[in-house]
């Protein structure tokens, strides 16, 4: 694991828990799906970017 990878998912990670605090605080709906899709990014980026897969 590589140090950009690490960041991407803590990244991501940190972003799902936005996402989970944000919902339960009943925020618009545009904006928790922003914050997904944000999230999800992250995160798949954080795990392509590992070299497992080479």
């Amino acid at each position: 694991m590589n140090g950009l990878s690490t960041v991407f998912i803590l990244l991501g990670l940190f972003l799902l828990g936005g996402v989970y605090s944000f919902w339960k605080q009943q925020l618009p709906k545009g904006l928790i799906v922003l914050l997904s899709l944000g999230s999800a990014l992250c995160l798949v980026a954080g795990v392509l970017r590992l070299e497992v897969w080479n």
